[in-house]
């Protein structure tokens, strides 16, 4: 199994660079994959930043590549939960800061935005320090 960074995964879905992206697709086919929490949660980010791709067609991309057989994402089953609250309308981080906190009694934020959203998803106890 081997881990990719961001980078990767950038050259495999936007395609910018057909002889990255041709490398990054032949990867994909020959190795297991192991994709970091890290890197997920910055691959959304320079999706939506740096290439102004909608949360729509993001969602289906980060879905596409962690649905495919020869991929794991660290800690999966928290990813899914962030994936399913982003698709509700987190954001990607706030989402995955979320879920991955899923064992603590609390999430505190002076964020109030994130603390609205999140209360109606109540996937945590959320409130303010």
């Amino acid at each position: 199994m081997i881990a990719v960074d961001t980078n990767v995964l950038v050259r495999l879905i936007v395609g910018d660079d057909p002889e990255q992206g041709k490398r990054a697709a032949a990867l994909f086919r020959r190795e297991d994959v192991f994709l970091p929490k890290t890197v997920l949660l910055e691959l959304e980010w320079v999706l939506r930043g740096a290439y102004r791709i909608e949360r729509p067609i993001i969602l289906k991309a980060l879905l596409g590549v962690l649905g495919l057989p020869n991929v794991t994402a660290e800690d999966g089953a928290r990813v899914a939960a962030a994936l399913r609250d982003y698709a509700a309308g987190l954001d990607f981080a706030d989402a995955l800061h979320l879920a991955s906190g899923i064992e603590a009694d609390r999430f505190v934020t002076f964020d109030d935005k994130l603390r609205k959203r999140a209360k109606s998803l109540k996937s945590i106890e959320i409130g303010a320090p």
